[in-house]
């Protein structure tokens, strides 16, 4: 499966998605909140979002993905969890 990376950082509000690149799907949202933990767990480097090299940005992917389940995972004390799409 081959994913893009839609990244709007430089809003008041951020956002990140996600989407199946032939269909257009959104597989997953992370929002401002879920951006800032990511950032300050060290699990978002915004220079990765600016490769090209395909080993750096299926690394990011990855590390997106686990980090949006494991937040699921959590208990429901928050409505700011990224959006898992299915």
């Amino acid at each position: 499966m081959t994913y893009l990376i839609d990244a709007w950082l430089d809003r008041p509000h951020p956002y990140l998605r996600i989407l199946h690149r032939d269909s257009g799907k959104v597989c997953v949202v992370i929002d401002e909140s879920a951006l800032e933990e990511l950032r300050e767990q060290g699990d978002l480097d915004l220079a990765s979002l600016n490769s090209s090299e395909p080993l750096v940005l299926k690394e990011l992917l990855r590390n997106l993905f686990l980090f949006c389940f494991a937040r699921a995972l959590r208990p429901a004390s928050s409505t700011d969890l990224p959006t898992l799409h299915g």
